[in-house]
């Protein structure tokens, strides 16, 4: 996460978009992410070149060809305002949306250049050259912060119950669920592909050697960038966002793809290994638009939990899912509530109810979530659950989001979570009264299926002891006499 000098200086560049005319924080942040997806084509140029002259060859698949040295970020940066607002305009914002694959290609067609001058076109291209070179280290996690508080300024958010998952969250997320190389994924709501670009950093950090410098590593650095990662939206402004956002982090040829995940056209299933998401809820949802085989498994028009069937349908036997659901989802009456619980923990294995603390998704809003994690087995499986209850995210829970201590485990119980979750013989022993435990699925049938935590956590009262009544009675007079006096000697000073 940015913070200090360097988030200000994006403050000011989000003022400079709005003084020169931009005022869509959605249009702000593609102008934005477009200046910083060719600063990011030019080192990776830079990058290639330097691994050509120690190989002594010649630039594999160059971005830049030779006569285009001129629309390198590092060159035109340099020109006069009106020349590079020429060369920007008509030169290297076309060639950047001819790159990557095809569906990064078609997401971009209906892209448009909207910078309205050339003064304001070169005060952004010197404050992005600021930043960049200020902030601790040009690495994958420093661009993804930057871009990511970036998003966190769509003032959108939060309109039809999508709510813009916190990194931190999706980190926790993605090292509970611990990608390999081997696993398909995919987000049925990707938004701004957070997920995705949060799984790919995993495995590039701890697979990087298997992937990217072994020789035998080819068919999977190839998996790693085309056929690993998919994301689905209907909304082609975020479908731009995401595949910029991906591409961005090293993935070639994303797939984000256009598709009303609910829909009867999307006939998917059983392609995906895991699911990472956190679906809208509370959205408005036309029933009749809904696939069959999702109404057939949940009779609803609650978007939250048709997108648990949606999610059990796409994964492939043995595959996993981590998902954010609302509050509602683990205790609500209806009978869909019901089937749709019952279905995750009779049919397939529920691992996991991480509760979490109601103020992780403001300012947006002040709604409680849980994370769910199960595996998809078809045969049932489930012996014991993880309760969780989170009680801080490591940031404060009102609306200004604070960074608090994430070494302290009052302020921040992320790391704990992370460590229980992947120890869960520990915590056989645990009980009901701590943060954490276990409880038998029988228990849990016999509750209709409730998933709450506080439906198994047991509490601990403490006594407290009161003086006698007589004595609190006393003090009470004792009290009442001295404000009398008070009285008293006020309005002596008043009126005499």
């Amino acid at each position: 996460m940015i913070t200090g000098e360097a988030r200000n200086r994006v403050d000011k560049i989000w003022e400079m978009f709005w003084t020169g005319g931009i005022t869509n924080p959605l249009s702000v942040i593609e102008q934005f992410t477009y200046l910083l997806f060719m600063k990011q084509l030019d080192e990776r140029q830079n990058t290639m070149e330097r691994k050509a002259r120690l190989d002594d060859k010649p630039v594999e698949d160059p971005i830049f060809e030779s006569n285009q040295e001129h629309i390198r970020w590092s060159r035109f940066r340099n020109r006069r305002a009106e020349e590079m607002f020429r060369i920007v305009k008509d030169e290297a914002f076309p060639h950047m949306k001819s790159l990557g694959g095809e569906n990064f290609t078609r997401h971009l067609e209906s892209a448009v250049f909207i910078i309205p001058t050339s003064q304001l076109l070169q005060r952004v291209v010197t404050a992005i050259d600021q930043i960049l070179a200020e902030l601790p280290a040009q690495n994958k996690d420093t661009m993804g912060d930057l871009y990511e508080y970036l998003l966190s300024k769509i003032s959108t958010s939060g309109t039809n119950g999508q709510f813009r998952t916190p990194r931190h969250i999706i980190r926790m997320m993605v090292e509970l669920m611990k990608p390999t190389p081997q696993d398909i994924i995919a987000d049925p709501a990707a938004g701004t592909a957070g997920f995705l670009v949060e799984s790919a950093h995993y495995i590039y950090d701890r697979y990087q050697e298997e992937l990217f410098i072994r020789a035998e590593g080819r068919e999977r650095r190839e998996h790693f960038n085309k056929t690993m990662f998919y994301g689905f939206d209907t909304d082609q402004t975020m479908l731009r966002i995401a595949s910029m956002n991906l591409m961005m982090h090293g993935i070639e040829d994303p797939n984000i793809l256009y598709r009303d995940s609910l829909s009867k056209e999307n006939e998917e299933e059983e392609k995906y290994t895991l699911v990472l998401a956190n679906p809208p809820f509370k959205g408005s949802l036309d029933q009749s638009g809904v696939a069959d085989n999702l109404l057939k498994k949940v009779k609803t028009k609650k978007t939250e939990l048709l997108f648990l069937a949606l999610m059990l349908r796409l994964l492939k036997t043995g595959g996993r899912c981590a998902v954010i659901v609302p509050d509602g989802v683990l205790f609500g009456s209806s009978k869909a509530h019901m089937d749709i619980r019952k279905e995750v923990v009779d049919n397939h294995k529920l691992e996991a109810v991480i509760s979490m603390p109601s103020g992780v998704f403001k300012p947006y809003a002040g709604v409680s979530t849980a994370v769910l994690i199960f595996t998809k087995t078809g045969i049932g499986g489930t012996d014991r659950v993880w309760f969780y209850d989170m009680q801080a995210d490591g940031y404060s829970l009102d609306d200004n989001r604070r960074p608090l201590d994430h070494n302290k485990h009052e302020e921040n119980n992320i790391p704990d979570i992370i460590t229980r979750f992947h120890n869960l013989e520990a915590e056989k022993s645990r009980a009901r009264t701590e943060q954490s435990f276990l409880v038998v699925a029988d228990e849990i049938r016999a509750n209709k299926y409730d998933l709450s935590i506080n439906r198994y956590k047991e509490q601990v009262y403490e006594e407290i002891e009161y003086a006698p009544p007589k004595e609190i009675l006393g003090e009470i007079a004792q009290l009442e006499e001295e404000i009398q006096q008070g009285m008293k000697r006020l309005e002596v000073l008043i009126y005499d």
